[in-house]
């Protein structure tokens, strides 16, 4: 059974940083594409970032490029999202996601519970 569990969410200001993990198992790691999706409100989910199950390619939505970073480390079975200069539009309930090759939601077969990131001053 695949099971996702995410930690680190929290407030912080803009500008600011925040590092997610998503806790899998190493069969999970190995055998999907892993990545996060995210809901603000009043918005649609939308996709984030993504991994191949070798580490790569990474992919990374527009609006993170550049500020967010995807990695994974199979040993200690976690997924991880470090997100430098946040923006109040980050702001979202934040889902480690486990699924197919792709950036829709249709691409993803396991939700984690997800994480609160509340950017603001």
């Amino acid at each position: 059974q695949v099971q996702l569990v995410e930690s680190g969410g929290g407030l912080v200001q803009p500008g600011g940083s925040l590092r997610l993990s998503c806790a899998v198992s190493e069969r999970t790691s190995s055998y999907y594409t892993l990545g996060w999706f995210r809901q603000g409100p009043g918005k649609e989910r939308e996709f984030v970032a993504r991994i191949a199950p070798s580490g790569a390619p990474i992919v990374y939505a527009e609006s993170v490029k550049g500020r967010f970073t995807l990695s994974k480390d199979n040993n200690k079975g976690t997924v991880n999202l470090q997100m430098n200069s946040l923006k109040s539009e980050d702001t979202a309930k934040y889902y480690c996601t486990a699924g197919t090759w792709g950036s829709k939601v249709s691409d993803v077969r396991y939700w984690g519970q997800g994480t609160q990131v509340t950017v603001s001053s």
